[in-house]
């Protein structure tokens, strides 16, 4: 990836009544978003959470070269996969690192030389 390399922000939410299911695709799911895809990175992210404190969400920023590639990306996930993700709720955008932004850390994805 280079520095001139685009952010998008994917927030998703779960369908009612699928912890259970996301619990049982997490960990799938957390290896996919560590291994990326050619000229796809995650950089951040974690689960948005209920009122309950149970997870219910997403929340992702990708480094990537275009929203097309985080579009394909994020429908391989197995939360998409197995229904856990509200299909409606899937929101892309580019998103542009204003404060906090860390510094380049080595990539643990394969699909970069």
């Amino acid at each position: 990836m280079t520095d001139d390399t685009t952010y998008f922000a994917v927030w998703a939410r779960d369908r009612p009544g699928m912890l259970e299911d996301r619990k049982r695709v997490r960990e799938a799911h957390r290896a996919r978003l560590r291994v990326g895809a050619p000229n796809v990175r995650v950089v951040l992210g974690g689960p948005t959470l209920d009122d309950a404190g149970d997870m219910a969400g997403s929340l992702l920023v990708i480094e990537a070269a275009d929203i097309e590639q985080v579009r394909a990306f994020v429908a391989g996930d197995p939360y998409v996969e197995t229904g856990v993700y509200d299909p409606a709720s899937v929101q892309i955008l580019p998103w542009h690192w204003g404060i906090g932004r860390p510094s380049r850390r080595p990539s643990t994805n394969p699909h970069e030389a």
